[in-house]
């Protein structure tokens, strides 16, 4: 009889494969961003980086129906235990409880600005960036209950700085750094006592039109130049513990079109570039906080079409999730060794001018 016993249960799990989700590493999160309604969409993740069955969670907020043209509209705190996502449609930001695939959601606060579009989480804080009629970055307290507006943590961004992109914290948590495309500047924000911001510091960027950018642990900036004529690529900086800026290696050209947004790894050895007008990945070496290219500039092809965006990378480190705006679709692309990318299944079926990517 245990014999009969144990080949069905080993039948059982041939017949459901999918049955393997149930022990799930972590989730995979997205937004809609749709202007009737914004909605968080994840996926569970197993131990692979396969993606299986999809929910969706309404974020209380309206999205903007297009492309926000930013990184970081959707994080999650270092822990994993929360999720921020932007509303960019109506202004707020939303807070939710993150348990596996599961979301809860705690709260939904004002953004402090007009068009919210990029959050940075760490130290207990949240900061917003808003890229409306007068950009501004805007710091919250974090609280049992979601989030709370610090005093004198409020800025507008540094003079003739137009069209911002990402707002992040520095791996020392002291300094915010703010890209803006169409002025070619980098700004950095030094945080005061209790959270409270000093006033934006502006920095011309080495390559043209910086966008997403990410931070190595080692303290690395890489920063993606969606312009390099004739091409794109990303370049790499230190950041001071006073907010200065100082470039680590010149432009990087990657060979391809619209290099714009970034991902690195939790071993700060690569970072992979988004190329939306070449349907590709690129990677380059991360080595004493400079980066090189690696190969030709691609690392993965993912279609004609495909407007790969934005990017992220598993903690540990061994699979890349890029979202293709273009079909509609999260590609996985495992990290193999020495920084190659190698294909592992895609998801679909996501709304058009959807934005973010969150991975726990």
């Amino acid at each position: 009889m245990k014999r009969v016993i144990v080949v069905l249960l080993g039948m059982a799990g041939l017949l459901h494969p999918a049955s393997a989700l149930a022990h799930t590493r972590g989730a995979v999160f997205t937004l809609s961003n749709a202007a009737s309604g914004n909605r968080v969409i994840a996926f569970q993740r197993d131990a692979n980086g396969h993606l299986g069955p999809r929910h969706t969670f309404a974020t209380g907020g309206r999205g903007t129906g297009a492309g926000l043209g930013s990184q970081g509209s959707l994080t999650l705190s270092p822990d994993g235990r929360r999720l921020y996502a932007v509303n960019a449609g109506s202004d707020t930001l939303s807070v939710f409880r993150v348990s596996g695939a599961r979301l809860h959601r705690l709260e939904v606060v004002r953004s402090g600005g007009d068009l919210p579009i990029s959050v940075a989480v760490g130290a207990g804080r949240v900061y917003v960036l808003n890229a409306g009629t007068t950009p501004s970055v805007v710091g919250f307290r974090v609280t049992g209950a979601g989030i709370t507006r610090i005093d004198g943590a409020w800025r507008h961004l540094a003079a003739g700085d137009e069209d911002p992109a990402e707002v992040a914290l520095s791996p020392a948590g002291n300094v915010l750094v703010v890209t803006n495309k169409t002025s070619s500047t980098i700004d950095t924000i030094r945080i005061r006592r209790h959270g409270a911001l000093a006033h934006a510091v502006p920095h011309p960027s080495v390559g043209g039109t910086p966008f997403g950018f990410a931070f190595a642990h080692s303290g690395a900036l890489v920063v993606s130049d969606a312009s390099i004529p004739p091409s794109s690529g990303a370049t790499s900086y230190s950041v001071s513990r006073s907010g200065g800026l100082a470039a680590t290696s010149p432009a990087i050209e990657n060979h391809q079109q619209a290099a714009c947004w970034v991902a690195v790894t939790p071993s700060s050895r690569f970072a992979y570039t988004a190329n939306t007008g070449s349907g590709t990945v690129s990677a380059y070496r991360i080595e004493h906080g400079a980066i090189a290219l690696l190969g030709n500039g691609v690392a993965a092809d993912t279609g004609a079409g495909s407007k790969p965006a934005d990017e992220a990378i598993t903690p540990r480190g061994d699979v890349l999730y890029v979202l293709l705006g273009g079909v509609g679709r999260v590609q996985a692309l495992r990290i193999g060794a020495g920084g190659t990318l190698h294909h592992a299944g895609s998801v679909g079926s996501l709304p058009a001018g959807g934005a973010g990517l969150a991975v726990r």
